[in-house]
C-alpha cells in the first residue's frame, strides 16, 4: 500500500522545547492506525504538527511523498481532514448550514450518519455531544480525504456511538481508500477496528504493532504506557 502520511525523525513541541522526538510514522493508504499513549505521551501534539497547526522544530512530514510545510487549511485543501478532540461544530448554525459551510451536500453527508437527517434543522449547539461528533466526522470523511486524523472520537460518548465513529472510520479507509490515524485512550475499543498500533511515552514511539499482535498482546499494549517506571521491551 502506499503511504499517504509520513514522518521522518519529526521533533515538535513548544517555544522550541521538544515534546515529541525523532518520530519516525508512517500511515498507509486505506489503513486504520491508532496512536496510543497517557496524557502528556506527545499524541496531540504529534497530531497537531501533522495537521499544520503546530510547526515542526526539525524533521519532516510528507503528505503522498511530497514535503508539508504549509498550514492545515491548505493541507486541506491537498487532501487532509482533522477532526480536533474539541468538537468542530457551529454551534450558532444549523446542522444543515455546518454541511453547506463546509461545501457539502447535506442529504449526502447524512448518509454516513442517517442519524443526522432529521435533526438538520436543529442548531449544531443543541445536538447533543454524539450527534455533534457524528457532525464534526461526517463533515471530514464526505471531502473522502486522502489522509483523516481524528483525535480522541471517544471522549464523553457512550460504548455504542463510539463504535458507530469507529465502524465509519473503518468504512472510509475500506471503500475510499483514506489513511487514518486515529489518537485514542481505550485501547480495547480502537484496536477492534485497527489495522495497526503505535504506542507513545515520553514523546517516543514505545511499541509499533499490527493490529493482530496488539489485540493478542492487549495487556502490554496497556502496561507500556499505563505502569510507571521503565518502559516496557517488546519480545
Amino acid at each position: 500500500m502506499t503511504a499517504v502520511l509520513e514522518t521522518t525523525k519529526l521533533c515538535a513541541g513548544y517555544a522550541g522545547q521538544p515534546v515529541v522526538h525523532d518520530l519516525d510514522l508512517e500511515v498507509r493508504e486505506g489503513e486504520v492506525a491508532c496512536l496510543l499513549g497517557p496524557n502528556g505521551a506527545g499524541k496531540t501534539t504529534t497530531m497537531l504538527t501533522l495537521s499544520g497547526e503546530l510547526p515542526a522544530i526539525s524533521g519532516e512530514v510528507r503528505l503522498d511523498g511530497q514535503p508539508a510545510t504549509a498550514p492545515l487549511f491548505r493541507r486541506a485543501r491537498n487532501g487532509m481532514s482533522y477532526v480536533t478532540e474539541e468538537r468542530s461544530v457551529f454551534k450558532g448554525l444549523s446542522t444543515r448550514d455546518n454541511f453547506r459551510v463546509a461545501g457539502l451536500d447535506p442529504k449526502v453527508a447524512c448518509r454516513l450518519f442517517p442519524e443526522l437527517e432529521k435533526r438538520l434543522s436543529v442548531k449544531g449547539g443543541l445536538l447533543s455531544g454524539g450527534e455533534q461528533q457524528m457532525l464534526s466526522l461526517a463533515r471530514a470523511l464526505a471531502r473522502r480525504p486522502r489522509i483523516l486524523l481524528a483525535d480522541e472520537l471517544s471522549l464523553g460518548l457512550a460504548p455504542l456511538l463510539v463504535d458507530r465513529l469507529l465502524q465509519a472510520v473503518r468504512t472510509a479507509a475500506k471503500e475510499d481508500g483514506t489513511g487514518v490515524l486515529i489518537v485514542e485512550q481505550h485501547a480495547h475499543k480502537v484496536l477492534q477496528y485497527a489495522d495497526r498500533a503505535i504506542v507513545m511515552r515520553r514523546g517516543r514511539v514505545q511499541l509499533s504493532l499490527s493490529g493482530e499482535e496488539a489485540r493478542a498482546r492487549i495487556d502490554e499494549v496497556e502496561r507500556a504506557y499505563l505502569t510507571s517506571g521503565e518502559p516496557v521491551v517488546p519480545a
